[in-house]
């Protein structure tokens, strides 16, 4: 006979969305069970995020000592070794773990089993041996790589953000399926490490955001090297003695690339098999669990957050920042019974190649597509602010939308740190401000920031330095 528990509270899944809402219900009284089958932390910690992030940090490191002389410093190219390289994104994923291990949400009172969870009702989960009872569910069971339906994929081995930072020696020459943001930023920094890289996408590269925009890092990731194949079909992928074989269509013309290595970055599938849903009442597809703006699916106990939530009406957002939103929409719901609901209206995102591409709210062409011609684009180049030139970093813009009245609408900036300059934009239209209130700010010089206050103040140019004003200014001089 399984052993049962009762509790408040089951989180299923113990990744971002549902570390956070374990954490903050158990510190705010409730009783709370949580369930793991694989890694604490997740994909974000183990095999996302972190990780990647760690390794786009040691192709910066590389970058900077390649060109290093443009500083009137020794520049050289730099000797990559992939096994120490390995034990640093480790190392960093170890730095972080204890925040998010067993011991430490144990100590928060919180019951953690590590066992695949399944429902057997609508009010209960079998996890391993132990069955679990509550008055309220959460499923955070994040999502995976999903494999595109490409002939003979299955016959060959590939790597994918869960493998590709396990390599201890350099890639000869490495295939990236997908020019999404995985795809973009890990094809750079590979290339960064001293990788030859071939990037494969059906459509643009980083084709979602703003074109304007991601045609800086496009770019550079020209410069930098990565061989770019856009607008293509992948026809065939087979075994080549101890290569891999990528059969393309480009345009019009068939060619096969020959790699070593073949990394697959197309995309993510909602981890909602084996959870037996059906069992529970829960309404879900390959796509995920669909919830209402409360994120509560079918079954009004049972509640989904972060990759595996599609929101009625508004879709499913795969980041770990929205995991954690969600966190707090699932709290106030299931413990305060408020009737909080999901608004993404200032949902950011970044995608961290270099130079990063950072966005929020509308780009130009949903704007003007909403609100008409009346919306006006605002500019400004990193060419033209000073931290920019004294670190060399002049490749970026940021543009921000703004209704005829002045309202923000959205922003995107493409250049350094363009992921931090981001911020106040994000605040900006979560609070509905207009845009002199960025005008206005005093901006510490010299710093990248100061390119929000630029953008800002142009929107007021046409009419502060206008006609109209010298008029004024030359009849107000006659009275002394």
């Amino acid at each position: 006979m399984a052993d049962t528990i009762e509790t408040d509270l089951c989180v299923i899944g113990g990744g971002s969305g549902g570390l956070s809402v374990a954490a903050g219900a158990a510190q705010m009284g409730a009783r709370v069970v949580l369930v793991e089958k694989g890694k604490m932390g997740g994909d974000c910690l183990n095999y996302g995020c972190v990780p990647s992030k760690a390794l786009i940090a040691a192709a910066a490191a590389a970058e900077g000592v390649r060109h290093a002389g443009r500083f009137g410093v020794n520049g050289h190219e730099p000797a990559v070794d992939f096994a120490a390289l390995r034990d640093h994104l480790n190392g960093v994923i170890a730095a972080i773990a204890p925040h998010d291990s067993v011991a430490r949400f144990e100590g928060l009172g919180v019951t953690v089993i590590q066992a695949t969870a399944q429902f057997t009702g609508p009010h209960e989960i079998l996890a391993g041996e132990t069955r679990v009872k509550a008055r309220r569910f959460v499923v955070a069971s994040g999502s995976s790589p999903a494999r595109p339906p490409i002939p003979g994929l299955e016959t060959v081995p590939y790597l994918t953000n869960e493998t590709v930072f396990e390599l201890a020696e350099r890639p000869a020459h490495l295939i990236v399926v997908g020019g999404g943001p995985i795809g973009a930023e890990l094809a750079q920094a590979q290339r960064r490490l001293g990788v030859r890289v071939s990037l494969l996408e059906m459509f643009k590269v980083l084709g979602k955001d703003d074109p304007e925009v991601t045609a800086f890092a496009r770019r550079q990731l020209v410069a930098d090297g990565v061989e770019i194949h856009e607008g293509i079909a992948i026809k065939q992928v087979a075994g080549d003695g101890n290569a891999i074989a990528v059969t393309i269509e480009e345009n019009g013309a068939t060619k096969t690339l020959s790699g070593s290595h073949l990394l697959v970055a197309a995309g993510r599938k909602a981890n909602v098999e084996g959870l037996n849903l059906e069992a529970a009442g829960v309404t879900y597809s390959p796509k995920g669990i669909a919830v209402d703006a409360r994120l509560r699916s079918s079954n009004k106990r049972i509640f989904a957050v972060g990759d595996v939530a599609v929101v009625e009406g508004l879709g499913g957002y795969q980041f770990t920042h929205v995991a954690g939103y969600h966190a707090g929409i699932v709290i106030r719901n299931a413990l305060f019974k408020v009737p909080a609901k999901v608004n993404y209206s200032a949902l950011p995102w970044v995608t961290f190649t270099d130079p990063e591409i950072a966005h929020v709210g509308l780009t130009e062409a949903e704007a003007r597509e909403k609100h008409g011609n009346g919306v006006k684009a605002l500019t400004w180049s990193f060419a033209d602010n000073d931290r920019a030139q004294a670190e060399r970093a002049t490749e970026g813009l940021i543009k921000v939308v703004v209704s005829a009245r002045g309202r923000i609408l959205g922003a995107s900036i493409a250049g350094r740190h363009a992921g931090e300059l981001l911020h106040p934009w994000v605040l900006a239209l979560s609070q509905g401000l207009k845009i002199g209130a960025l005008a206005n700010m005093i901006a510490p010089y010299p710093t990248l920031g100061e390119v929000s206050k630029r953008v800002a103040g142009s929107y007021y140019t046409p009419t502060l330095f206008g006609e109209r004003t010298k008029k004024i200014v030359r009849f107000l001089q006659w009275f002394g």
